[in-house]
């Protein structure tokens, strides 16, 4: 019933409402959902080598938050996927702006980060099927519409909790001799990205982590839950089952979030979302071995239980405001592609040759050698959006790319109150700082999973930190 409801508001003219002449400006706010899910055959990413989904449990949605503070109107949505490319977004954007007027710029869409969703990007040997990347753009559309046509009358609280359990950074230093050659022929690597549960030749994390789970909330004027956007700086979870189609955690904590809150049977649907963070180098994976076995989706429910049930302690003690004032703005940074050089691409094709069962490659040495082909295509340069939207005190910094930790910590503290969404309108990779780069490790080695220039991180962190000023109080 939901989805047909969705499809049927997208034909109505949107209500907006607004204050009469002398009155305070009134607040909006209003959520909805599309089904994205991938059919059973499609290509899921999220590994070097390509799967094939074969089950659903759970869908693929794409969780779609507007907000109106009588003037200005920013749209919030969170997509159930490993990684989506520019072209899918701004083709959803284009849409809603051709049937809104809203500009793509008061858009701020990104994806979770979920490793068992169906392709939207290349990725490894994972191809999307450009049939399956329209269907979704015009579904992320009918999401926002929908949002649109549910504004009402609301108010806004936000709050912050931690949950700090969850969260382990996954590059470690090691012992000498643990750290084995890249599947470049790279031997200078100074870390180790998921060395194994209880390797001996393990030291210490390479770096630190974010236990924040920033939110915020929307409820109607009578109280009735409208919606929540969290945001969290861990990778995703996993444990699913061979083949399966799912959200993750993030889907799971979209769910159990609204049964914290109360909000089952309400009408509209409440809607629950939960945005990735700075969490390039984070992830669930406890190396120094205390986490216990879990079965099948065991882990994904106890990350997301214990996420929701932070977030519901701190949405109890909230201060609601009738009101807040929106922002939101985009600029867009050149930044310099880590091209291979003739002789690197020379030497790839060779080692191409040796796959048995090509196009397809076998060892990790012959992904990378593709990797290094493909990268020959890529221009000098690319165009990256960055984004900032301000909800009241509330500051979201959009970049797109996987974040590493250091960065969403350092927008953090010298911007209090703002939150970094990874994955945002775009898909550039990993984004590790310079003196990651220098370590090496996984999120370095060249490939379409990471390839702008070293310094790409900290021009974009200069760029943020101009556009949190204009912001700023």
């Amino acid at each position: 019933m939901k989805v047909i409801a969705n499809l049927l508001c997208v034909l109505v003219l949107p209500v907006v409402l607004r204050a009469a002449d002398g009155d305070p400006p009134l607040f909006q706010a209003g959520a909805a959902t599309a089904d994205v899910t991938a059919p059973l055959g499609t290509s899921m990413n999220g590994g070097f080598h390509d799967r094939e989904a074969t089950y659903i449990h759970d869908p693929q949605l794409a969780r779609c938050l507007a907000l109106d503070d009588g003037t200005t109107r920013v749209v919030l949505v969170v997509v159930d996927s490993c990684v989506i490319g520019r072209d899918v977004f701004d083709e959803a954007k284009g849409m809603v702006e051709k049937a809104t007027g809203l500009p793509n710029s008061h858009m701020l869409m990104s994806a979770t980060h979920s490793h068992s969703c169906g392709t939207m990007q290349a990725v490894g040997q994972s191809d999307p099927d450009p049939l399956y990347q329209r269907f979704v753009a015009k579904r992320i559309a009918d999401a926002v519409r929908c949002a649109i046509q549910n504004l009402e009358p609301a108010q806004i609280a936000c709050g912050v909790g931690s949950v700090p359990q969850h969260v382990f950074n996954r590059r470690y230093e090691m012992k000498e001799g643990g750290i084995p050659a890249t599947p470049l022929g790279i031997t200078t690597d100074r870390v180790r990205t998921n060395p194994g549960v209880g390797n001996p030749m393990v030291v210490r994390p390479a770096g630190p982590t974010d236990p924040e789970v920033p939110f915020l909330s929307v409820r109607s004027r009578d109280g009735r839950p409208i919606a929540l956007y969290a945001n969290y700086a861990l990778h995703y979870v996993g444990g699913t089952g061979p083949g399966h189609i799912s959200a993750d955690y993030f889907g799971a904590f979209a769910r159990m979030i609204g049964e914290r809150l109360g909000a089952r049977g309400t009408e509209p649907p409440f809607v629950g979302m939960i945005s990735n963070g700075a969490s390039g180098d984070i992830n669930n994976v406890d190396v120094l071995g205390k986490q216990e076995k879990q079965p099948p989706y065991g882990q994904i429910r106890l990350v997301a239980g214990d996420v929701a049930d932070e977030v519901a302690r701190v949405h109890s003690g909230l201060e609601w405001q009738d009101h807040v004032s929106l922002a939101a703005e985009v600029k867009e940074l050149r930044l310099g592609v880590r091209k291979p050089s003739p002789e690197e691409v020379t030497k790839a094709r060779e080692v191409m040759k040796q796959s048995k069962i090509a196009p397809r490659m076998e060892t990790l040495e012959q992904v990378y050698a593709r990797e290094t082909v493909l990268l020959d295509d890529f221009p000098e340069e690319v165009s990256a959006p960055l984004q900032v939207v301000k909800i009241g005190g509330l500051c979201l910094a959009a970049m797109p790319a996987e974040v590493f930790v250091e960065i969403g910590l350092e927008l953090k503290a010298r911007h209090p109150g703002t939150t970094v969404v990874s994955l945002a309108n775009a898909y550039h990779g990993y984004m590790p700082t310079p003196k990651h780069h220098a370590l090496g490790g996984y999120e370095t080695w060249r490939a379409r999973s990471s390839y702008l220039e070293v310094e790409a991180s900290t021009k974009m962190v200069e760029v943020l930190d101009e556009m949190l000023k204009e912001f700023a109080p």
